[in-house]
């Protein structure tokens, strides 16, 4: 069977499907704008918090990792997983928009862009479809002068729309706007074939049969770990690394994986600790991240499958391993 590939996209953007009610998002708005937002931060690769904004671009989070309400970051794979905020449970409604999304949640914002600001070009590379991780917008407030700037094209996206952008390519927000802030609900979901019903027509194709990481919603409770705990292998050093675009590959170094202090399932390797999560009944992925790389147990326990995909394609390696209980 042939593919399409990324290159052949129909567009930077799409709109989806849903429609949600814009005037019960704003009222839902006054329950949380008492106090002067944070200041939007990056994530680093090292899995830190980056640096934050220079401009009038402030942040709400509604889920982050460990459910922090003062984190402004998106966040990735670290030792915590995301989960909801205090912030959540005052919007109602928008909690049941985030609960029709068809889809695995990582980060989930709400993103204000101050008048006059502006923020620089840039790019989000992990927001990729061959790495299965998109970036969706709900527009909640916003005005003609408040536009994002992606690949090129000017975007305006209404109230109560839903959309997706690549925010792997070049973008930035601009809000010329003397007085209207604009306000988005930004989430961070991986792609699966449920939400690929939620593209235009033009994309179906693209996205069904192009070079595109479609996952797993995950088993309803969390298997257990087919061998005692702690469990030491040796994994190629980059496996952990979510720049590298080969995990598989490099020499081999310790890694242990063992219940960490909030009973999650955690992976720990070279010096970093990683919550893990189950995407089936045996295969697990890096929480914050798709199933771009994932590894799976021995039945009994005597190593793991480690697996690495690039949309479509797949590439494995086995590694020994062993439980370190008597």
């Amino acid at each position: 069977m042939t593919t399409t590939s990324l290159t052949s996209a129909p567009a930077e953007a799409a709109r989806l499907r849903p429609v949600f009610d814009y005037s019960r998002l704003v009222a839902e708005l006054a329950a949380v704008t008492a106090h002067t937002w944070n200041v939007q931060r990056t994530h680093t690769r090292e899995g830190q918090i980056g640096q934050a904004a220079t401009i009038d671009w402030r942040v709400l989070a509604l889920r982050s990792l460990g459910g922090d309400p003062e984190r402004t970051d998106p966040g990735g794979p670290g030792p915590q997983t995301f989960q909801a905020t205090r912030w959540l449970d005052r919007l109602p409604y928008l909690a049941q928009v985030l609960d029709t999304i068809p889809a695995p949640l990582n980060a989930v914002r709400l993103m204000a862009l101050g008048p006059g600001a502006v923020s620089k070009a840039h790019c989000d590379p992990k927001y990729r479809l061959d790495r299965g991780i998109v970036r969706l917008h709900i527009p909640v407030v916003t005005d003609p002068a408040a536009v994002l700037v992606l690949d090129g094209v000017e975007h305006c996206w209404q109230p109560g729309s839903c959309w997706y952008g690549d925010f792997s390519r070049e973008h930035l927000v601009r809000n010329t706007s003397e007085t209207v802030t604009r306000v988005h609900v930004v989430i961070d979901a991986l792609l699966t074939a449920d939400l690929v019903a939620w593209f235009p027509d033009s994309w179906q194709e693209l996205l069904t049969r192009g070079e595109v990481l479609l996952n797993r919603t995950g088993p309803p409770a969390a298997p257990a770990w087919p061998a005692g705990l702690p469990y030491d292998a040796l994994l190629p050093v980059g496996f952990a690394d979510f720049d590298t675009s080969d995990p598989l590959d490099g020499s081999l170094i310790p890694a242990r994986i063992d219940r960490g202090a909030d009973g999650v399932l955690a992976l720990t390797i070279a010096g970093r600790v990683f919550a893990l999560t189950p995407v089936d009944d045996r295969e697990f992925r890096f929480s914050g991240w798709s199933e771009q790389r994932t590894l799976q147990p021995d039945r009994d326990g005597t190593g793991l499958t480690l697996r690495a995909r690039h949309g479509r394609a797949l590439a494995d390696r086995h590694v020994t391993a062993a439980s370190r209980t008597p």
